[in-house]
């Protein structure tokens, strides 16, 4: 089968260039007086079913958890336009770590993200609703997940000025978080907040009860233990209040 030769450019009529060159011009006018919508953090959308990734995955989901990560976190720097973390729709964020968690659950990074990225914008509903996401996940695995809930906290304490919630949340560390990898600070952490909260009655009994159950093995947490429930011990002899 034999095909054509090309027409040479210098036999194209000239009619025919100038509607070429017309077409062009016209097609890059109207991309310049249209240009593309700007990018929307709130046009995040719903992540997909849990059966729908598992399908995606083929059998090997975390390479897929550490893409999808990539993904929402690129989602607020779209055609080089950075947009706040605080316009996402923390509602679908949510669904997407969890997500990303229920693909590996190991994985600590969603959680990371959520305690360190998510809960320090400004804007106390969306920080809370961070928190308690970080608060629900933590008892999937409290050995492995409790920095996360101890960053929780400290932005409860801190940023939130909310004693209360940031108690609840250390509370769930001492209670839950057993393991030898937890660190003295971590366990201790609610007793310090009942310190700030001026509930010093109730960390005298926290940490005498810590002292007897025979939890705390070494030396020095229990020397510092003592001498902590000493000094509220004072505290509460001389009436003074915080």
């Amino acid at each position: 089968m034999k095909y054509k030769k090309e027409r040479a450019l210098s036999r194209v009529p000239g009619a025919v260039l100038i509607l070429l060159l017309a077409c062009t011009v016209l097609q890059a006018a109207v991309k310049i007086s249209h240009p593309p919508a700007a990018p929307r953090a709130e046009d995040l959308p719903i992540p997909p079913g849990s059966t729908v990734l598992r399908l995606a995955s083929f059998g090997d989901p975390v390479p897929l958890a550490k893409g999808v990560m990539l993904y929402l976190q690129a989602f607020d720097y779209q055609a080089g336009t950075r947009l706040p973390y605080q316009n996402l729709d923390y509602h679908r964020l949510i669904g997407w770590l969890t997500a990303v968690l229920q693909l590996d659950p190991g994985g600590q990074y969603p959680l990371h993200a959520a305690s360190r990225i998510y809960a320090e914008v400004p804007d106390p509903a969306k920080q809370r609703l961070m928190l308690d996401f970080v608060y629900a996940q933590f008892f999937v695995d409290p050995g492995r997940r409790w920095p996360w809930l101890a960053h929780a906290a400290a932005v409860a304490k801190h940023r939130l000025r909310d004693l209360p919630l940031a108690r609840r949340y250390a509370s769930a560390i001492q209670q839950h978080a057993t393991g030898d990898n937890v660190p003295m600070w971590a366990r201790q952490m609610e007793i310090f907040i009942l310190e700030d909260m001026n509930e010093l009655e109730t960390a005298r009994v926290m940490i005498g009860g810590l002292v007897q159950s025979g939890r705390i093995t070494h030396p020095g947490e229990l020397k510092f233990l003592e001498e902590r429930l000493k000094s509220i011990e004072a505290r509460l002899g001389s009436g003074a209040t915080k």
